[in-house]
Order: C-alpha cells, then structure tokens, then sequence
C-alpha cells in the first residue's frame, strides 16, 4: 500500500511538474527573445540565449517611446479603477440594502448584468458621438470613461453577493452602538467585504490595462498611446522581423499587471485569514 501510495504521489508531482513547464514555457520564451541578440533568431534558435543584450529593451523607450504609452495606461487604469470602485461599491451596497418600491430590484440587477454581458464595441458608436459633442476625443480621457462603463457592472454584480452575505445583525448592533450611517459603511461593512473588493479590483485592472478597442477609435495621437496600441504599431513592416524588440515590449508590459495582481493578492489573501480569526 505505502508503495502504492508514493508511486500516486510521484505521478502526481510529475505531472504537476508537467504542466507547470507547458504553462510558463511562452512567459520564458518571451523573456529569451527579449534578452539575446537579433543574430540569435535566424535560423535555428536554441532555446537557451547563447549571450544576453539590453538593446531591445533601450530601443524600446528611445526609438519607440514606450514610456509615454506606459504612462499612459497607468493614468487611464488607475484612473478608471478608482471611479469604478467607488461608485461599484456605493451601488452593490446601496442595492443589496436598500429596498426598492415597485420590485425594481430584480430589473434593476439584471439591467446592470446586461451592460456588462454585451461586447464593448457595441457601445462605440453612442460613446463616440456623446465624446465627441463634448470634444474630449483624441484625449485620455475618453479612454478612461469607457473602462468606467465596462468596469462598474462588473464590481456591482460581484460585490452584491458579498454585501447581502454580511449578517445584518451587525449592522444594526452598529447603529445601536450610535455608529452613523458612513461610519457604519467604512469601518464596518468595507473591511469585512475586502476579499471581494481586492478581486474584483484585479479584474477590472487587468481589463482596463488591457484595453485596445476604445483606444484605437478614441485616440488619434502617439501621445495618448496606451500600451496594447504600442505594442500593436510595434508589429509592423519596419518591426515584422524584429521579433526581439516585440518580446522586450510584451515583457514591460507585463511587469505592472503583475505586481498589481501579487500586490492586490496579498491583500485577498489577509482578509480572508482576518475574517476567519475571531478575537
């Protein structure tokens, strides 16, 4: 049986091992196309770098200014995850608490799940004349209002669930207590929804970091380039064989998604040890 018992273990780690090795081998050949030489990728490539170079990723911010396209999707993401937090989260909370006459409950949560089931190009043609009566197109800030809309049905579907799970028990023992209505909303009700809070903030950054439709139609200027629309204009004829400076730029975009996500992950991790620890 023992025998038996580490032979299954053994199978298992092999196989975890496997598809471990299947799962990060496109991130590592990334990473090698960015590091060694244009010489080294014609022909037969081999799958260690033979040598290591920095000339992709120096060409990448002075030639291609893929500095300004990171500064960019940095004001536009955080940006628009701000706004859509905290209008989200008033919403959720205001829909799962509050009772609605008429039963507009029900409608009104299946309107805001509606919003967010549609593809985001079928919003285009209405946000592109509402933006350009207000004459902010070719500006940032089209961009940012657009991941706003996707964003905010997400964040109020997600935490809705979360809200109408906290006991009301203690809201009401808040309010005994002489807690007001926003002390009761920040002290009590936030920290104990944190978990959902950080996972919904990982998925509506990582959708608005991402986001190319609404840049290329909002935008018309390499100055309001966000990444995705940098790193399409970087597969073009000039850049089709330059298969290193395309992986240095796929390998900068990724760096602030990722901390964002080990960062925000950190914190999922805390409130649901916090919630589970009674003192």
């Amino acid at each position: 049986m023992k025998r038996k018992k580490r032979i299954g273990t053994v199978g298992k780690a092999i196989g975890c091992l496997f598809f471990l090795m299947v799962s990060l081998f496109p991130i590592y050949w990334l990473v090698a196309m960015a590091i060694r030489p244009t010489d080294e990728m014609r022909g037969h490539i081999a799958l260690i770098p033979q040598s290591l170079t920095g000339i992709h990723f120096a060409e990448l911010f002075s030639a291609k200014n893929f500095g300004t396209a990171i500064v960019n999707s940095l004001q536009t993401t955080f940006g628009s995850l701000f706004i859509s937090l905290v209008v989200g989260i008033c919403a959720a909370y205001i829909i799962a608490r509050r009772r609605f006459r008429f039963g507009l409950k029900k409608p009104m949560i299946y309107w805001v799940l509606l919003v967010r089931v549609l593809p985001p190009v079928a919003f285009t043609i209405p946000l592109y004349i509402m933006f350009n009566k207000l004459g902010i197109l070719n500006t940032k800030l089209p961009v940012l209002l657009a991941c706003v809309l996707i964003n905010v049905p997400l964040i109020i579907w997600f935490l809705i669930s979360f809200f109408q799970d906290l006991p009301e028990e203690v809201e009401e023992s808040a309010k005994v207590d002489g807690a007001t209505e926003w002390q009761l909303f920040c002290r009590i009700v936030l920290p104990l929804v944190a978990p959902g809070i950080a996972a919904v903030a990982m998925l509506s950054f990582m959708y608005a970091w991402n986001e190319y439709t609404y840049t290329v139609i909002f935008t018309r200027t390499a100055a309001n380039n966000t990444v995705p629309l940098a790193l399409a204009l970087l597969n073009t004829e000039d850049n089709l064989t330059n298969f290193g400076l395309v992986a240095a730029g796929g390998v900068v975009s990724v760096i602030p998604i990722t901390l964002f996500v080990i960062f925000a992950q950190n914190y999922l991790i805390s409130g649901l040890s916090s919630g589970a620890v009674k003192e």
